[in-house]
């Protein structure tokens, strides 16, 4: 007795995949949850009025975010600053102010976990 070409086909199929290593074997997958993002960082605004800056920092989050003003002048000359941090706790806004004799090159502030 012959068998059919469908199903000797389907024996070797069979035959293979028990000859497969464990390994070899696709498994299902299991999602792993993704953490949500850690919320932190104050929202900060600056402005410059001629060669004073002035930046307001709002810290809406429950860490307390230590924020520092820095100023880079335009003139060679001219120091620029780095203010000493600031803590914003939880729902409050701080003020930071800054300097240059001449013109204001570029403002930035930073963030540290407090």
């Amino acid at each position: 007795m012959r068998m059919s070409r469908s199903t000797a086909s389907a024996t070797v199929a069979v035959a293979l995949l028990l000859s497969l290593p464990y390994e070899a074997v696709p498994h299902a997958r299991v999602k792993t949850p993704v953490p949500a993002p850690e919320l932190f960082g104050a929202a900060c605004r600056t402005a410059v009025r001629g060669s004073h800056v002035t930046a307001y920092c709002h810290n809406p989050y429950p860490e307390t975010d230590r924020v520092s003003l820095h100023v880079q002048c335009d003139r060679w000359w001219d120091v620029g600053s780095d203010g000493s941090p600031v803590a914003a706790g939880p729902a409050m806004t701080v003020r930071l102010t800054g300097r240059c004799w001449k013109d204001v090159g570029a403002v930035w502030v930073s963030h540290q976990k407090g």
